[in-house]
């Protein structure tokens, strides 16, 4: 009788320990994966700003003499099976990746922002519509339709941008509407429009302002998905030229030397695609968690 108090007593206030370490440790992982991701998306950036003009290398000069040498202080990640150094090829490969990505998750943000806010606001018929079309389009795999608006243009950078921005605002649009409906039925719109405001002055000095953040952060989410699908797309063959420094094509110029057993070809381009999309989307997971914590990060596909 005596020893079931002084276990209670014994026990610290506020439950059990193990529950408080739990939590403890949770936030200290999300912190250090934070701090992970954006010192990997600095190193990322410094890399492309920095590494073309310090180090005094063509990324296009051929040296037959130096093909497929393993990764040494001279060539950190080896050459290729021309004998052109790797680490500037991979460097100015996420540079064109980075550039598609932003390029179309921006554009696909205006153009998913414009949609969803169109419909949201007017409601009625062209809501309707307008969802049924985005339905439509969403039906379709991303990469076959991406596939698709290439084989129209010649092979560059901005067909790309093009073909991945007009297959990714569609989420952004569901978003966008979505926030707008519930935006609507908010006492200040009411008394905007019943201020006589017109729909056109109340979408754009009410309901715009308040999707920003969620639009934002939809870009950002975009990025990485963005970059996965150029790299898919100049792997296929129907991105980038064969002859431009792109991850895609790196990859995939990079088979044959994988199947001969030189393994660096394939591994530090294939490590470039992955690595800062993923801390990318890490951090855009951080910020969706800091503006809506009761929604669990996730990526949006």
């Amino acid at each position: 009788m005596t020893c079931e108090p002084a276990a209670k007593a014994a026990e610290p206030r506020g439950g059990p320990a193990v529950w408080r370490s739990y939590g403890t440790d949770r936030r200290s992982t999300r912190t250090v994966r934070v701090r992970v991701s954006a010192a990997v998306v600095i190193a990322t950036v410094l890399a492309v700003l920095l590494v073309p003009p310090l180090v005094q290398l063509d990324e296009q000069a051929v040296d037959l003499a130096a093909k497929l040498l393993p990764p040494s202080w001279s060539h950190p990640f080896g050459t290729d099976d021309v004998g052109r150094d790797l680490l500037v090829r991979c460097v100015y490969g996420l540079r064109v990746s980075l550039l598609v990505g932003v390029a179309a998750a921006l554009t696909a943000t205006v153009i998913g922002t414009a949609v969803g806010a169109t419909a949201g606001a007017l409601g009625g018929w062209v809501d309707r519509g307008v969802m049924r079309v985005v339905d439509t389009i969403a039906s379709v795999p991303h990469l076959l339709l991406g596939i698709f608006i290439v084989a129209m243009f010649r092979p560059g950078v901005w067909p790309v941008v093009i073909s991945v921005a007009l297959t990714h605002w569609l989420s952004t649009a569901r978003i966008v509407r979505a926030e707008v409906l519930s935006l609507r039925s908010r006492p200040y719109i009411d008394a905007a429009v019943s201020g006589g405001a017109s729909r056109w002055r109340v979408t754009v000095r009410h309901l715009l302002p308040a999707v920003l953040p969620q639009a934002a952060l939809a870009a950002v989410l975009m990025v990485p998905h963005a970059m996965w699908h150029e790299s898919a797309l100049s792997f296929l063959g129907l991105g980038l030229p064969t002859h431009t420094a792109s991850l895609g094509t790196l990859v995939q110029g990079a088979r044959s030397s994988l199947l001969a057993g030189q393994w660096w070809p394939t591994l530090f381009p294939g490590l470039f695609i992955i690595v800062p999309t993923l801390a990318i989307a890490g951090l855009a997971g951080a910020w969706r968690e800091r503006i809506n914590p009761r929604r669990r990060s996730e990526l949006m596909l």
